[in-house]
């Protein structure tokens, strides 16, 4: 495959196609990370607000709709992802950018219009079309930004038609890349641990509606500065866009999380409806690999499942994706229905897993800047994760809220050293002609994850609460008394240990997937 190339800036018109120097290029990046605050935000932020959301637009079955109001923005994402990333190598990644920020503002307005579940879930996934493309799109832009400028000890003369290289001969434009996609990731990182909180403290006190509408003010001025101030390596190669496979590629993603979603709730697994949809599955996904396997500009090229790093960096991003939904939703709903913690009070229990987070990406990140292998970082995160994941499984109903603020502290420390050295360990490894193909193809798959998670932890911890509950569903807990409120909290929180021991095992596999990947760090 032919990607688009990123033609090599002459000296002469260096400042004409990047960044207005330094203190452009840091506008720039300051955008960037407010922007995919935004995103990781949003794909969090419901989380926390899940009761209040139930309480005011449907009390009686909201609750047993939670896991879909969360995968309907995921699958959304999802869907549109490998579409974005091709998008980004053949029209270039600031227009992508725009029109996805576009995309997610209008969504967000929808969002705190709706008046019912339904429209709330269409709304969110809407939304999750343009959210979808903000976080991998902003990450392709901060690594572009990353080669657009000299950095210190670069030599910025670019010979024979060559990409620019530092003085001790390294490609320029991983060096940038890699400071500023690591503070994206670390951005990421800690966004995903303060959603809750923040959705938490907006529907307890100005009302839920405004966990969406506080998006507006905050986009459209991104929106604006980003059309004057970001300026990116220009584009000279135009590509035909193979909407086919990115036809098939959201068919495949919209079949299995049906499948998940509806398997053993709505029908029974053995069902025409459950069977018909994991044929339509197996078959978009048979024809999806057919088409990039013959489609002359595929949007997830299958070459870049030949090269290790790739392979099991997709992978293991995708498992993260599965261990984190069952992590930060199944706390947060723990809290609330289990302890009758508030909403802010409850999102308050991820600052500590939002610190972990931070402060290890930053010194993961200086590490491997130092040399250190980020295969190391990459194991360790899985390792921690997974204890921390497993110490969960022991929660009762009247567990020391200081034993879970320290799992919380430990799990972040393990997703600090994932969040971001994932991405990077991927981009660096890509084809630099494929650089919005590789980035959105790992996020294609931690969003995958993600929806399959919520999906799939949900109708696990149904199950489990039908077996061993009182009778009814979950949604029926808040209604009951006595012994057999009692009784419902025993199940509920059998239940939720259950959904935990199986992200503790999504995280071991995504370990065992780690000690597979190289030693070293390897350069596009």
């Amino acid at each position: 495959m032919s990607g688009t190339k990123i033609a090599p800036a002459p000296e002469r018109t260096a400042a004409a196609e990047g960044p207005a120097g330094t203190r452009g290029t840091t506008i720039a990046v300051v955008l960037c990370i407010v922007t995919i605050l935004l995103a990781v935000l949003d794909s969090n932020i419901v989380s926390s607000a899940t009761v209040p959301i139930v309480r005011d637009l449907d009390p009686v079955h909201g609750v047993d709709r939670i896991p879909w109001l969360i995968a309907a923005y995921q699958l959304a994402a999802t869907a549109a992802l490998p579409l974005y990333g091709k998008l980004c190598d053949s029209l270039g990644a600031k227009k992508i950018f725009i029109g996805a920020l576009a995309t997610f503002l209008a969504g967000s307005a929808l969002c705190g219009m709706a008046q019912s579940m339904g429209e709330l879930i269409a709304a969110r996934a809407f939304q999750g079309i343009g959210g979808g493309g903000l976080m991998s799109v902003t990450m392709v832009v901060l690594r572009q930004l990353g080669a657009a400028g000299p950095k210190d000890g670069e030599d910025t003369k670019a010979k024979d038609g060559g990409s620019a290289k530092t003085k001790d001969g390294k490609d320029a434009k991983t060096k940038g890349g890699d400071k500023k996609g690591n503070i994206g990731g670390i951005i990421a990182g800690a966004g995903m641990a303060l959603g809750p909180w923040l959705g938490g403290a907006l529907s307890d006190h100005a009302g839920w509606r405004w966990i969406f509408y506080v998006n507006l003010p905050v986009g459209i001025a991104v929106l604006i500065a980003a059309a004057v101030v970001v300026k990116l390596p220009a584009h000279t190669t135009r590509h035909r866009i193979d909407f086919l496979g990115a036809g098939l590629a959201a068919a495949f993603s919209t079949a299995l999380l049906l499948v998940t979603e509806w398997g053993g709730e709505d029908y029974a697994w053995t069902s025409p409806a459950i069977v018909g949809l994991a044929a339509a599955a197996a078959v978009a996904l048979g024809l999806f690999l057919w088409r990039q396997a013959t489609a002359a500009e595929p949007i997830l090229p299958l070459s870049l499942f030949g090269i290790r790093t790739m392979r099991y960096g997709f992978a293991i991003q995708g498992l993260v994706g599965v261990a984190m939904m069952g992590s930060i939703v199944y706390v947060m709903i723990y809290l609330q229905v289990v302890r009758g913690i508030a909403a802010t009070s409850a999102g308050l229990f991820l600052v500590p897993m939002a610190i972990g987070m931070t402060v290890v990406g930053l010194v993961s990140g200086r590490l491997v800047a130092a040399g250190w292998s980020q295969k190391t970082f990459v194991v360790s995160g899985t390792v921690s994760a997974s204890a921390a994941l497993a110490l969960l499984t022991t929660l009762d109903t009247d567990t020391g809220l200081w034993t879970l603020r320290g799992a919380m502290l430990l799990m972040g420390v393990g997703f600090g050293q994932l969040i971001g050295q994932l991405i990077e360990l991927v981009q660096d490894t890509a084809p630099a002609s494929q650089l919005g193909v590789a980035t959105t193809g790992v996020r294609f798959f931690q969003t995958l994850g993600t929806a399959l998670g919520a999906s799939l932890f949900g109708a696990v911890l149904s199950r489990v609460y039908a077996a061993k509950g009182p009778g009814g569903s979950t949604s029926d807990i808040a209604r009951l008394t006595g012994t057999a409120r009692a009784h419902a909290l025993d199940a509920f929180v059998s239940s939720a240990d259950v959904v935990f021991a199986c992200a503790t095992g999504t995280m071991v596999l995504a370990l065992i997937l780690a000690t597979r990947l190289p030693g070293t760090r390897t350069k596009a």
